[in-house]
């Protein structure tokens, strides 16, 4: 199995940055599609973006298209999400999540939780206003 850790949340004025980290454990994080996720207070999880196995192809909510970035570096089992240009509403709980796009096909075009077989403990994000 794969167990994921989640780093890099914290406290941001908005317009701030902040990069979040997912360490994966295992030899066979390239076979995994990536994903992260967010859940704000009272909310539903939402999809923020995905990254497919090799980092060829990646998937973006609308809300944070051309803010967020996905990236991978499958040397060291690692998904990164640079945020950029921060606003309170992105303010949650992110999740790093990993799943099979064998068992799974499509998965990293799909905007649901579903799939996703492997999730992370979560880091806060905070933007202040």
């Amino acid at each position: 199995q794969v167990q994921l850790v989640e780093s890099g949340g914290g406290l941001v004025q908005a317009g701030g940055s902040l990069r979040l980290s997912c360490a994966a454990s295992g030899r066979t994080f390239s076979n995994y599609t990536m994903g992260w996720f967010r859940q704000a207070p009272g909310k539903e999880r939402k999809f923020v973006a995905a990254i497919n196995r090799s980092g060829g192809i990646t998937n973006y909510a609308d809300s944070v298209k051309g803010r967020f970035t996905i990236s991978r570096d499958n040397a060291k089992n690692t998904v990164y999400l640079q945020m950029n240009s921060l606003k309170p509403e992105d303010t949650a709980v992110y999740y790093c999540a990993a799943a099979d796009p064998v068992a799974h096909p499509l998965v990293v075009i799909s905007t649901a939780g579903a799939g996703y077989d492997y999730w992370g403990q979560g880091t806060q994000v905070t933007v202040s206003s």
